[in-house]
């Protein structure tokens, strides 16, 4: 166990430092593996508790559902926070780890939509509501725990398995799902097999409890707690002190809004973009994704460590602009490295929908109820969105009849009559049409494995997970370093969870959302775009250097 000294003013010793690192790291990856592993199987999500709405809404509905645990994260945060900060940080974070499995593992038992309706999706968001409530009060003890023990010269070290984790909960639920593809046919599978590694995180609860009860509470925490000098309304002095609330707002806005996009777009953006865009079969996107996961992880350390050597800010600072620049053309590499037949197709006879923009509805339904045939425009770009082209949309005068461009050839889909039966015939016959017109310009339905570049697409996910490392890499040392022990827990957990929840776990439905309204495979994208220059800008005017503060204050 690591050396302390109650009641002496003296940095953590690193004796016994791999065993906390490694006490702390391993639960928060079982806990990231209960978490994403619904993210890695929306499709079978959708399928089966989302099925009374279209293919298309029902993968968005599931994409929200998972974004529900997102949502309650910050809450979390604040029960949890104000927890660790009170009574300690390894009995808060235990309590984590086991609301966490509990969920996971229902999920897996849980009857889908089909045996008993409406209330399926009712509970699986509600278990995914507990699940982000959980998550809400992990990292920030994981990180506040780790960093109250490392000494200052190996903070961003130290702290840096905990940021590795996260991708390691991915890769580990990949692994899962990966292991029980294989062993049974795609048909078994779907229909029950997906259900196998939610009830494996029963086992790894079991562990992950088994590792964490051989730690101590932090060094740090005992010794305020021997002087009686913890806080007694940690919400009062987090919220009611404007220099600590200025600092959450650097931190949220700065390197964790910054991270959070990144790491969604370069881990599971990277996965539902290769599985439902450029239509890799599921087992080969997982198993490219896994080996790409796998190399990049390190990197997390590398970062962590390179921000003990040179500062936290410039490595975080460097990271945003890389990201800002590359996330766009990286995406579009992907394509080409993919599905290069899609991209040829793409570029040689590019899609164009020429409409009136008032016969024209945004091509998303939160609530399932639009067919999007009641109009020309409606059926054409419906039925690309469905079939995963990209187009582009030009307006025509009022009245006119809506043209579809592919390459040279147009198609012209007049606005069906009111009758069910008339837009169903011209859903179909524009359905056919557009097929042999794709097909004849190059359009692959799926993506031919023989020319899938495995090793290029390996290597721009190692890329884009190495950017968010960057960035992720020295955050949870930031973060510990920006705040007061007295409020640290809950300092850390809002403004992490805010970022990483909401602005990060919001942005794979975010994204697709954007996608079905624009017609641009590539429009979502802008979205964590947009939030990494802003945290390229925070970091640069309003992030201090935290690099070598002393955790006792």
């Amino acid at each position: 166990m690591v050396a302390e000294t109650i009641g002496a003013k003296a940095e953590p010793r690193t004796t016994g430092l791999g065993l906390v690192v490694a006490g702390a790291s391993l639960g928060t990856l079982f806990e990231w593996y209960d978490f994403f592993l619904y993210g890695s199987l929306a499709g079978e999500i959708a399928r089966h508790f989302f099925a009374a709405v279209d293919e298309r809404t029902a993968f968005v509905f599931a994409l929200a559902a998972f974004a529900a645990g997102f949502i309650a994260r910050p809450f979390g945060a604040l029960v949890f926070g104000r927890v660790g900060d009170l009574v300690g940080r390894k009995n808060t974070f235990l309590v984590t780890m086991t609301l966490m499995g509990a969920s996971t593992f229902a999920v897996g038992l849980l009857p889908d939509y089909s045996a008993i309706g409406v209330a399926a999706p009712v509970i699986l968001v509600a278990l995914r509501l507990l699940q982000g409530l959980a998550i809400g009060g992990e990292y920030g003890g994981a990180v506040v725990y780790i960093a109250e023990h490392a000494p200052r010269d190996r903070r961003g070290f130290a702290t840096g398995f905990i940021n590795i984790m996260a991708t390691g909960g991915l890769l580990t639920s990949l692994l899962s799902i990966v292991l029980f593809r294989s062993r049974m046919s795609e048909a078994a599978f779907a229909a029950t097999g997906w259900r196998a590694p939610f009830l494996l995180s029963a086992a790894l609860l079991a562990i992950s409890l088994w590792v964490r009860m051989k730690l101590n509470e932090s060094p740090i925490f005992r010794q305020m707690k021997a002087e009686d000098s913890l806080s007694r309304a940690p919400y009062a002095e987090t919220f009611g002190r404007w220099e600590n609330m200025r600092l959450m707002l650097v931190a949220l806005f700065g390197p964790v809004a910054g991270q959070a996009v990144v790491w969604y777009a370069g881990g599971f953006y990277a996965l539902f973009f290769l599985q439902r865009v450029l239509k890799l079969a599921d087992l080969q996107t997982d198993l490219l994704l896994i080996v790409a996961l796998a190399l990049a992880a390190p990197t997390y350390v590398v970062a962590g460590w390179l921000s003990d050597v040179v500062g936290r800010r410039p490595v975080v600072i460097v990271g945003c602009a890389i990201g800002a620049v590359a996330l766009i053309p990286l995406f579009h590499a992907l394509t080409w490295a993919a599905n290069p037949a899609l991209a040829e197709a793409q570029a040689r006879a590019p899609v164009s929908v020429y409409a009136d923009p008032a016969r024209c509805s945004v091509q998303f339904d939160p609530i399932g109820g639009n067919r999007f045939d009641a109009t020309g425009c409606d059926i054409a770009k419906a039925g690309l969105s469905k079939a995963g082209i990209s187009y582009r949309s030009l307006a025509l005068p009022a009245g006119a009849a809506t043209r579809v461009e592919i390459g040279p050839r147009a198609l012209t889909v007049p606005d069906p009559s009111g009758a069910a039966t008339a837009r169903k015939a011209g859903v179909t016959a524009f359905a056919a049409q557009a097929k042999a017109a794709l097909t004849a310009a190059g359009y692959p339905a799926k993506a031919d494995p023989a020319r899938v570049d495995q090793v290029r697409v390996v290597l721009i996910v190692v890329a884009l997970v190495s950017i968010a490392a960057l960035i992720y890499g020295p955050t949870a040392a930031i973060l510990a370093e920006l705040f007061p022990a007295r409020i640290r827990y809950t300092s850390i957990s809002v403004p992490y969870h805010l970022g990483a929840g909401w602005i990060g776990g919001l942005m794979p439905a975010t994204a697709f959302a954007i996608v079905a309204g624009a017609g641009d495979i590539y429009a979502g994208l802008w979205y964590p775009t947009a939030f990494v220059a802003l945290s390229f800008v925070v970091c640069l005017l309003f992030l201090p250097e935290t690099l070598g503060r002393s955790l006792e204050a």
